[in-house]
């Protein structure tokens, strides 16, 4: 068995293990938070664990941490490398590039939202968790992304050191021995990433604003066909996240979905690229072979390239991979019929759609641009002082 599999089962065993003995613990929304969330009515609250309930100095923290390049291998990366708040949380590489170099086989996901994402990463199922997700790319090593793998002493021993940092995690932890800790680290990192909400684009103000020319005669055309049963758009990218997986105080239930979109289909028999099968990498089923979580269309126009690998590079062509209903890659190792893949999701039929119905969809997804987002100075790279 390859590496890379031991260690993804691997980590699917711990984070089993975790969920069976916590999950009704893990998952409840904490009773004693009382963050402001400075949300407008119709925009529901994130779901908190109760053992990491918000607070503004636990948050100020995160943002530190989010931007601190002393948590990698070379001391010139963090979080924020791949993540980039002009690209709403992006980095506008086809695939994400670790501290040493090294390509991972999938780009970089907006953290747009992210607190109402009942599933993290593109496709892994179990991964449910921003706290246990915020270990991987410190420690992980297939692919090697911040490094630090074996030296967890040296990051807690570089945070120890820092008077600002022993002061902000007494006050986001108080004042015990055991305040700057691994398990700190990640609650202050994920508690940030749980503010990094966007809601203010000009479809927002549109749709649940009432203000009726916030978004162009275009933008409302394309609104219409995106939720039209031709174009099927809102089957996987419905609801108040753009997203058929989503998790919020509202509702009763998770709902989590991956789906395969016929974007490569190599054997004529579904096979997708060996290092980057989706669901199937977790489970070895047949049928998971693709299926990959639909992201949030939120800010779109600003996370180019596209797809789980960076394959598509712009709305226009996405949507032609749509019309298509597959998309054919007509030579290389990588030829075949998209199209065809008898893996693939019974939503990606294809459909007409003429010159000026594209613009019409293109105008309507880049009024989901949150202007606001990506300027909000509560979510840029703060002064830090040693």
């Amino acid at each position: 068995m390859k590496l890379t599999r031991w260690l993804t089962l691997a980590i699917i065993c711990l984070l089993s293990i975790c969920l069976s003995v916590g999950l009704s613990r893990v998952l409840a929304v904490s009773s004693t938070s009382e963050y402001d969330w400075n949300l407008p009515a119709w925009m529901p609250k994130p779901i908190v664990p109760a053992d990491n309930p918000m607070s503004p100095e636990k948050v100020e923290l995160g943002r530190h941490l989010f931007y601190e390049k002393r948590l990698s291998i070379t001391g010139e990366f963090s979080c924020a490398a791949c993540h980039i708040q002009a690209l709403s949380f992006t980095d506008g590489k086809s695939v994400a590039v670790g501290a040493t170099g090294e390509k991972h086989p999938r780009s970089s996901m907006s953290l747009a939202n992210i607190g109402y994402n009942p599933v993290l990463t593109w496709a892994n199922p179990f991964m449910t968790s921003l706290e246990h997700q915020a270990l991987i790319p410190m420690f992980g090593e297939h692919p090697v992304e911040m490094g630090m793998s074996g030296k967890e002493q040296q990051i807690l021993a570089r945070l120890r050191n820092d008077s600002q940092y022993r002061q902000m995690f007494t006050d986001a932890f108080g004042n015990t021995k055991d305040a700057i800790s691994l398990s700190n680290v990640t609650k202050a990192i994920a508690a940030f990433e749980r503010t990094l909400i966007s809601i203010n684009s000009p479809y927002d103000r549109y749709r649940f604003g009432n203000e009726q020319n916030a978004i162009s005669a275009a933008a409302k055309r394309g609104e219409k066909l995106f939720n039209s049963e031709r174009l099927e758009c809102f089957h996987c990218h419905g609801g108040i996240n753009f997203t058929d997986s989503i998790t919020h105080q509202r509702l009763a239930f998770v709902e989590t979905a991956f789906h395969n979109t016929g974007l490569y289909n190599i054997d004529g028999k579904g096979a997708y690229p060996p290092n980057n099968t989706g669901v199937h990498e977790i489970t070895a089923l047949p049928s998971d072979m693709g299926r990959f979580k639909a992201p949030s269309l939120r800010n779109i126009a600003l996370t180019a390239p596209y797809m789980h690998d960076g394959s598509i590079a712009t709305l226009s062509e996405v949507i032609d991979h749509y019309k298509a209903g597959g998309r054919t890659i007509h030579s290389g190792q990588f030829a075949g019929i998209g199209s065809q893949n008898p893996w693939k999701s019974k939503f990606i039929s294809g459909f007409d759609l003429s010159a000026s119905e594209k613009q019409d969809l293109i105008a309507f997804l880049q009024s989901l641009t949150d202007e606001k987002f990506i300027n909000n100075p509560a979510f840029s790279e703060p002064h830090h002082q040693q």
